[in-house]
């Protein structure tokens, strides 16, 4: 399951995480050498807020952290 912040759209991202082996050239080795490279996941940090909206009414949404501390949301 993918949570996407309500407010800045903010959603899990894929990345690598990359094994490098060897010395590098200005420790006098002969250069780095990727060896592996792993997929691996980036999670936003959402916060499940009740928020109070335009119209007055109140609703539980995903908001990541950044929206809660800019104040982007008013929180009921």
């Amino acid at each position: 399951m993918s949570r996407v912040c309500a407010v800045t759209g903010k959603k899990t991202i894929v990345g690598r995480r990359i094994v490098r082996k060897g010395l590098s050239k200005k420790k006098g080795g002969i250069g780095l050498h990727v060896t592996s490279s792993t997929k691996r996941t980036f999670k936003p940090n959402l916060q499940r807020v009740r928020v109070r909206d335009e119209n007055g009414t109140v609703k539980r949404v995903w908001v990541s952290a950044k929206a809660l501390r800019s104040g982007a949301v008013k929180k009921a």
